[in-house]
């Protein structure tokens, strides 16, 4: 009991948790975009912990079932999606690397163009406007330094560069991965490179300074990587991992070559943020975000050819995956490297998300309402299933009562006949049989089991007693005792008493049979009754178990677990097991309240038997 009672309490914790906070917030930015869901880029010391600032970083933004349960509000290319700064009037930068509303996955890169260092930005996704079109702009969210980023995704089957400058690669044997850690990224067996030409964008500058970064994930020590190399007549310089351990490198220049290697270990087999910086005569490593080493340098210009995955001389081949490749002609600060390696992996502090919020109208949805947004497909299948069970079931419990209640009115208005003819209890069937006839219809329809014709053949008997039971079993035995009696036999004191104690049992077995199968009629589509209050909580519960599992499902896939990622998909699961519950607690009434009229009726009828066989022995023997 204590496990159900902890089961239970989740469950309403999930409920009283889920649910957007309709029409909170500032004003709205534009009237035509009905919904907004307010994301908060934090430095803190709670969260990413960035002490300094930096300007013009580009965010990501991970939307999916764990934070953002309203896909189906968005347009199938979430091209209404639009960014807007904490004041809700300046627009922001941004571009859709990925959206797929049928997974709930969308990556989304906005440019910040103030990070606070150890505060918090915020800034709103708005969303909803069917008539919208895109405003994504891949070049626009990344400044004039930013002069190559491979987002490694469609629409071609090689890397593009999402620039201004839009440094494409000239030689491109990598495969690509669909499914790697931002969205597609590129997988090197060993022996594959990616080349980009010089370009006037693409070099190292000693003024300005040099910066890449790429993630990357191995899963076996590395004798001697290139993961990035820019080479060219002025010298190289070289991110690359050796062992296990990160590297830095630089040739070039009056000096002789300087490196910077990692003290820590890489953990095989999880990703990795590496990042060089170059600039002000320093050589510096990141990794994840933190500095791992720095060494005085003596630049020099080095425009030339950028490979990927090995060097331009044909060795030291990287061997893993990769993903987010930038390159910066400038050296970037190292709250701004942090800020990248912070937003962009599967634990992302710097970024959390608020809640959603739909522009005020007079009246917002109900939670219920928002709640049945969410339900997924399979949840809705289980839903149609239980709705056509409830709508047979109330189908036959409003036949079923209508049914009972003309019977019972049926048979009691005959009962006040046959109890008025108390000396003869054949003056009745005398006096109305005839009109009722052979009774050929009235058995045929019994046997064939129909209520409908049951209800037909007793309506058009003639016999001005409806549908009544005990008229049909009085009808049954007076025509049995007929048939054993002489013809015109007389009923009083000059009657002959001619039938035997074996007559009245076969007139008794006769009754019984009657009435055994004017049971059946009445006990006929109560059994559908029975399925629905049984079998409609075993669905919800199924659909509600496969709604969580797809939750849990989501969770794991995007890796952010807190109760405002399993609320909202628990809540809609649990969809399934109300609709189960609707449909048999209404049943379960119904069944009792019909099961006990049934009985009654039966009740009246074996009585009515008793009293009728003994009336025709008293009489007739």
């Amino acid at each position: 009991m204590g496990v159900a009672r902890r089961v239970f309490a989740l469950m309403v914790l999930s409920f009283c948790c889920f649910g957007p906070a309709w029409g909170q917030g500032k004003a709205w930015w534009n009237g035509d975009w009905p919904y907004r869901k307010q994301i908060t880029v934090d430095a803190g010391a709670a969260a990413a912990n960035i002490a300094g600032s930096a300007d013009n970083v580009p965010v990501l933004v991970r939307l999916s079932l764990a934070n953002f349960q309203y896909f189906n509000n968005l347009k199938p290319d979430g091209s209404d999606l639009r960014v807007v700064a904490d004041d809700d009037s300046t627009p922001l930068k941004f571009h859709i690397e990925h959206f797929d509303p049928q997974a709930q996955i969308a990556l989304i890169w906005v440019l910040l163009p103030k990070l606070i260092g150890g505060g918090k930005t915020n800034f709103y996704l708005y969303y909803g406007n069917a008539n919208a079109s895109s405003a994504s702009d891949p070049a626009g969210t990344y400044d004039d330094q930013q002069v190559l980023v491979y987002h490694f995704g469609p629409p071609k089957g090689s890397p593009q560069d999402s620039t201004r400058y839009k440094s494409d690669p000239t030689a491109f044997n990598a495969t690509v991965n669909p499914a790697s850690l931002i969205g597609a990224g590129a997988s090197f067996s060993g022996s594959q490179t990616i080349t980009v030409p010089a370009t006037g964008a693409l070099h190292l500058t000693a003024a300005q300074g040099f910066t890449v970064s790429a993630w990357v994930r191995f899963n076996a020590a590395e004798s001697s990587a290139d993961v990035v190399q820019l080479s060219g007549s002025g010298g190289q310089v070289v991110l690359g991992i050796s062992g296990t351990q990160a590297l830095a490198r630089y040739e070039g220049g009056s000096g002789t070559p300087v490196s910077v290697q990692q003290t820590g270990q890489l953990t095989t087999g999880d990703w990795h943020h590496l990042a060089l910086t170059l600039g002000s005569g320093q050589l510096r490593l990141y990794v994840d975000g933190a500095q791992a080493g720095q060494a005085a340098v003596q630049a020099a210009d080095i425009s030339g050819t950028l490979t990927v995955g090995g060097s331009a001389e044909g060795n030291s081949y990287f061997t893993g995956d990769m993903d987010e490749l930038e390159v910066s002609d400038v050296a970037r600060s190292a709250d701004w490297i942090k800020a990248a390696a912070t937003s962009q992996g599967m634990t992302a502090p710097l970024v959390a998300y608020g809640q959603d919020a739909q522009k005020e109208t007079g009246s917002g949805p109900s939670y219920f309402a928002t709640t049945l947004r969410n339900v997924t497909a399979d949840g809705w299948v289980i839903i149609a299933i239980l709705s056509v069970m409830f709508v047979a079931a109330v189908g036959i419990m409003a036949s079923k009562a209508f049914f009972f209640s003309r019977v019972a009115r049926a048979n009691a208005k005959f009962l006040a006949e046959f109890r008025k003819m108390a000396d003869d209890p054949a003056a009745l069937e005398r006096r109305v049989g005839g009109k009722a006839g052979s009774g050929v219809a009235e058995e045929s329809a019994f046997e064939e089991g129909t209520e409908s014709q049951l209800m037909s053949a007793f309506e058009g008997n003639g016999s001005g007693f409806g549908i009544s039971t005990l008229w049909r079993l009085y009808h049954h035995g007076i025509r049995e005792t007929m048939k054993r009696l002489p013809a015109g036999q007389p009923a009083g004191a000059d009657r002959v008493r001619s039938l035997s104690p074996q007559s009245i049992e076969a007139i008794r077995a006769t009754l019984d049979a009657s009435l055994t199968r004017m049971t059946q009629q009445l006990n006929s589509q109560m059994v559908w009754l029975t399925v629905a209050i049984a079998g409609g909580p075993f669905l919800g519960l199924l659909g509600t178990v496969i709604g969580v599992m797809i939750t849990f499902a989501a969770i794991a896939a995007s890796g952010d677990v807190n109760v405002n990622a399993i609320a909202p998909g628990t809540a809609a699961a649990l969809v399934a097991t109300v609709a189960g519950l609707g449909v048999a607690i209404p049943c379960l009434f119904g069944y009792n309240y019909l099961n006990t009229r049934m009985k009654e009726i039966v009740a009246d009828m074996r009585v009515f038997v008793d009293e009728l066989v003994t009336r025709i022995a008293e009489t007739y023997s």
